[in-house]
């Protein structure tokens, strides 16, 4: 229970740190007669704000579940033989239930802003993933897919190499904030960066519309490329010796 627990939280933060960072700041705010009064953190900042959720509760409760805060980290592991079978479905539902209620405490704080509605016929509507129309930038299911599979296979490949035994694991935490980091800034304009699907599900639910129909492609390729990762690491990579 303990194990799930640190999975709710870190998936809760994640969600509510990165996805509240593209809601609440990523844009221009205006005054009451319009004018600028601040500028936004941009897709910098939001990129910034969801490596460092992870590299904060990587800290705080990794030790205790293996920080995985999500599904597809958790095939990933998995495939790799660093995860026990039986343990998948729990740590699955357990990022979601986290990733679902985070998402619902960004409702409900937004629901207390001046006219707000949720707009699902736009892209990035509730910082939700997207292909097509919903795209940030536009582009296509195909392109969609092999973005977030490629960057969750090295994600993967990351998290496994920096979490290593013969690694430097104090500043394994470090790494793949950073790579998360790295992941949001390529990833963004494509398709509002998923790799997790606990993320999109969680935006999708309270979104509806399109951006719920498309996000089937937010499990499937985060999921195929993590699990590829973690075969690459483990076949390819992992030193046999150890």
């Amino acid at each position: 229970m303990r194990k799930l627990l640190a999975e709710f939280f870190g998936t809760y933060w994640l969600v509510f740190g990165g996805c509240g960072s593209a809601l609440f700041a990523a844009k221009v705010l205006n005054g009451p007669a319009g004018e600028v009064v601040n500028l936004g953190i941009g897709f910098v900042g939001v990129a910034f704000a969801f490596g460092l959720t992870v590299l904060t509760m990587a800290y705080a409760v990794g030790h205790i579940s293996g920080g995985h805060f999500n599904p597809a980290v958790s095939f990933g592991l998995w495939a790799s033989g660093r995860f026990e079978t039986k343990n998948l479905v729990p740590y699955i539902i357990a990022q979601c239930v986290g990733a679902t209620t985070a998402a619902g405490s960004l409702y409900l704080i937004l629901i207390g802003k001046t006219n707000f509605a949720i707009d699902n016929t736009q892209a990035g509507a509730f910082a939700s993933n997207g292909f097509g129309a919903f795209s940030p930038g536009g582009y296509s299911m195909t392109s969609v897919f092999i973005t977030e599979f490629i960057l969750t296979m090295f994600f993967l490949i990351v998290i496994i190499g920096a979490t290593d035994k013969v690694a430097n694991g104090k500043f394994a935490g470090i790494a793949i904030g950073l790579a998360l980091t790295l992941i949001h800034l390529i990833s963004i304009p494509i398709s509002n960066t998923s790799v997790n699907p606990a993320r999109s599900l969680s935006q999708a639910l309270f979104t509806q519309g399109e951006p719920l129909s498309q996000v089937w492609l937010f499990w499937a390729a985060p999921i195929l490329g993590a699990i590829t990762g973690g075969l690459i690491y483990k076949y390819l990579l992992q030193n046999k010796k150890q």
